[in-house]
C-alpha cells in the first residue's frame, strides 16, 4: 500500500496546497482562472503535440482503447439518465448529473496521475482521452442538457453542432491535429524547439493540480445534497464499474483489447473526478449548488477510490 500512496499522496497533497494558498489569500480565486488558461492553452497543447509528434502514428492511435472508452462513456450516460428518470429526477437535474458522471478530468487530474503511474504513456493516454471526451462524451452530454431545456427538437442538435464547431478552435485540439500531421509526415523537430515544448509541457502536471485545489475555494456548499451524492456515486463507482464490465465483455467476445497498462489507464480514467468546468455549466441550468457539492465530494473521495483501484490494478 505504501507504493500506492507514493502515487496518490503527492497528487492530492498538491491539490490541497492549491486549496490552502487560495484560502490563505496568497492567490486570489480569479488567478486560478489565469493559471487554468495557461495549462489549457499553452502547457497541455505543448504536451499533446510533443507526445504525438515524437511517435510513429501507429504507436499513438489505439482504436481498441478509444472504442472501448467511448462505449463505456455512452453506456454510462444512458444508464445514469435512465436510472435517475426511474427515481423521479427531473430532466435538467438528470442531464446535469449525466454530464458530471461521464466527463472525467483527464487533463488536470488524470495527466499528473499517469505521469507518476505510467510516465512513458502519460502523454499518449491524455491524447486518446482528449479525443474521445471532446468528440463523443462532452458533445453528447451537452446535447442532453439542451434537450432538457425543452426548447424544441432543433435545440439538442444545435448544441451538438456548436460543440463540434468550437472543438477545432481549441488550442489542445489544434496541437493534437498538428502533432498527428507531424507524426504522419515523419517530421523531425529541431532540438531547440523540442526543448521549448518540453519546458512548457513540464509545467502542466503541477500547475494543473494547483488549479484544481484553488478552484475548490469559494464553491457554493449549499445545494441538492441528494443529487450531489448521486453524481459523486455515479462518477466514482458507476462509471469505473461500467468500464470494467465493458472490458470484460470485450474479452469474453474475443474482441481486440488494449495492452495491459492501457487497460488499467482506461479504468483509472473512468474513476477520475469530473472536469473542472462542471459547476459552471451546471449553473446555467439552475444546478450550480449541487454540482459544486458533487465536485467537492468527488475530488476528496477520489483519493480513496483511486488508491483502491491502483492497489487492485498494479
Amino acid at each position: 500500500m505504501g507504493a500506492i500512496l507514493s502515487i496518490t499522496f503527492p497528487i492530492f497533497a498538491v491539490i490541497a496546497l492549491g486549496y490552502g494558498v487560495v484560502r490563505a489569500g496568497l492567490f486570489r480565486p480569479a488567478e486560478m482562472e489565469v493559471l487554468g488558461r495557461f495549462v489549457l492553452n499553452l502547457a497541455l497543447p505543448a504536451l499533446l503535440f510533443s507526445a504525438v509528434a515524437s511517435r510513429p502514428l501507429g504507436a499513438v492511435i489505439d482504436p481498441a482503447y478509444m472504442g472501448l472508452y467511448a462505449i463505456a462513456g455512452v453506456v454510462t450516460l444512458v444508464l445514469v439518465t435512465a436510472a435517475l428518470r426511474l427515481l423521479g429526477v427531473g430532466p435538467r437535474r438528470r442531464a446535469v448529473a449525466a454530464l458530471g458522471v461521464a466527463c472525467p478530468n483527464s487533463g488536470f487530474v488524470g495527466y499528473p496521475m499517469f505521469l507518476l503511474v505510467f510516465p512513458d504513456l502519460a502523454g499518449r493516454i491524455l491524447a486518446l482521452n482528449f479525443l474521445v471526451e471532446m468528440v463523443v462524451m462532452i458533445p453528447l452530454s451537452l446535447m442532453l442538457l439542451e434537450a432538457a431545456r425543452q426548447e424544441g427538437p432543433a435545440s439538442p442538435l444545435a448544441a451538438l453542432w456548436r460543440s463540434f464547431a468550437g472543438l477545432f478552435r481549441r488550442p489542445m485540439m489544434l496541437a493534437l491535429l498538428a502533432g498527428v500531421a507531424a507524426s504522419a509526415a515523419d517530421l523531425a523537430m529541431p532540438a531547440p524547439a523540442e526543448r521549448a515544448l518540453a519546458l512548457l509541457a513540464q509545467a502542466a502536471g503541477a500547475v494543473s493540480l494547483i488549479v484544481i485545489g484553488g478552484s475548490l475555494v469559494g464553491l457554493p456548499r449549499k445545494g441538492n445534497v441528494v443529487l450531489a451524492a448521486q453524481i459523486a456515486f455515479g462518477k466514482l463507482v458507476v462509471f469505473p464499474a461500467i468500464a470494467i464490465a465493458t472490458l470484460a465483455t470485450a474479452a469474453a467476445l474475443v474482441l481486440p483489447l488494449p495492452e495491459e497498462r492501457m487497460v488499467a489507464a482506461l479504468i483509472l480514467t473512468a474513476a477520475l473526478p469530473m472536469f473542472s468546468i462542471f459547476p459552471v455549466l451546471a449553473q446555467e441550468y439552475g444546478q450550480g449548488g449541487a454540482a459544486s457539492l458533487a465536485m467537492l465530494a468527488t475530488t476528496a473521495l477520489s483519493f480513496f477510490t483511486l488508491s483502491g483501484l491502483l492497489w487492485w490494478l498494479l
